[in-house]
Parts: structure tokens; sequence; C-alpha cells
């Protein structure tokens, strides 16, 4: 039911969200205000998947809730490079299809939101490199599947991303 001034779910999103998959890790840095009266403890590290992304914010899966306004620390690996960004937990729902909290965190600087669409980008070309392995029969380097897909697909990236 809406309310009179509610608007409705479409329109309260501000970004357009992409789906995506790829693993991630988060920590809280400082718990968001609730009604415990216990200190916050020091968060571990804890795996988690992307579910989508957009210039505002992420959405990920987590076995545990997380309190809205937390302070998060998320990990993202890339071969052999780690991308790190904060965010701030805006909400965080139970999904009843996988019985996992779906967390949705905002971007605390846009640099972060880069940071988080180069990590998409990156995934987007190694899989675009094990299409065109399976294409070609054969193995091709990172650089040139990186080389290829900007050049089919970087200007569409860009429309459909930015």
């Amino acid at each position: 039911m809406q309310t009179k001034n509610a608007l409705p779910i479409s329109e309260h999103r501000r970004f357009i969200r992409h789906p995506l998959c790829f693993p991630l890790t988060y920590k809280v840095l400082e718990q968001g205000p609730g009604k415990s009266a216990e200190p916050a403890k020091a968060s571990e590290e804890k795996r988690s998947t992307v579910i989508n992304v957009s210039m505002g914010g992420i959405l990920f899966a987590s076995r545990k809730p997380v309190k809205p306004s937390s302070l998060i620390m998320l990990r993202m690996p890339f071969h052999d490079k780690v991308f790190n960004v904060r965010a701030k937990v805006v909400h965080c729902n139970k999904s009843p299809e996988s019985n996992l909290y779906n967390v949705g965190a905002a971007f605390h600087k846009l640099s972060a939101a880069y940071k988080v669409k180069l990590v998409e980008q990156l995934y987007l070309i190694s899989e675009f490199r094990d299409l065109r392995r399976l294409q070609l029969g054969k193995e091709i380097s990172l650089e040139r599947a990186s080389r290829e897909w900007i050049k089919r697909y970087s200007a569409r990236f860009k429309r459909l991303y930015w």
C-alpha cells in the first residue's frame, strides 16, 4: 500500500543498478546507532558476493545482518590486486529466496564508485577473455582480451554505466 506522499519503488532509485556476481570480503569498521548499549566489537572479515552495483553504492549478500549506518570496508580481489572501498550501510533485509541478508551500502566518495566500476570492468574483461578462448580454441592473454574488449564495448559500457 502506498501512502499519499510515497514514491513508487522505481523512483526511489537514484542510480541504475547493474547485476554482477564477483567475490568480496567486508569488515564492519564502526557499528551504526542501535538500541543496544553494547560497545561496538571489532568485526572479523567475512566473505560475500556482489549482487549488484551502481555509481552510488553496492548490494551484497551476508550470512549475518549488518546494522544500517555502520561503516564498512569492502575488499574486492581481482587476480593479484585487491581494491579497498569504504561504504556506509543503508539497509539490510533478509532475502526469503536465499535466506541470506541483502546489504545495501552507499559509497563514501566518488572515487570509491570509480574503483568498484574498475573492478566490474576487469571482471567483464576476464569473462570476455574466457569467451574468446572458447571461440578461438586457444588461450589469449589478458592484455589482448582487454584491447579487444575496450575496442568493442568501452563506448557502450560508458553509456550504460555512467
